[in-house]
């Protein structure tokens, strides 16, 4: 688990999955809790409605984990321009 969040890179990459996922989620869940709630059943639409609630988590949960990635990687800079000097 430290090897994923100890690079930067991975962890950024990371970031845009959960990302590009939680805006799907949101648009899925958007589609099919406001717009095809006639045509679908009581338990797609509860699934709709879930993923309402469980995309802006992961658009969340992607940001702060950029945040993190670019602070690491600032870091990491940081410390080069230190040994350099």
């Amino acid at each position: 688990m430290t090897s994923l969040f100890g690079s930067p890179q991975r962890l950024l990459q990371l970031s845009h999955l959960f990302l590009w996922t939680g805006v799907g989620q949101l648009l899925l869940g958007i589609a099919g809790a406001y717009c095809l709630d006639a045509q679908l059943g009581l338990l797609a639409q509860v699934s709709a409605h879930g993923l309402v609630i469980l995309g802006p988590t992961l658009i969340k949960l992607g940001y702060v984990m950029r945040l993190t990635a670019h602070y690491q990687m600032r870091q990491e800079e940081r410390e080069l321009a230190c040994a350099v000097a």
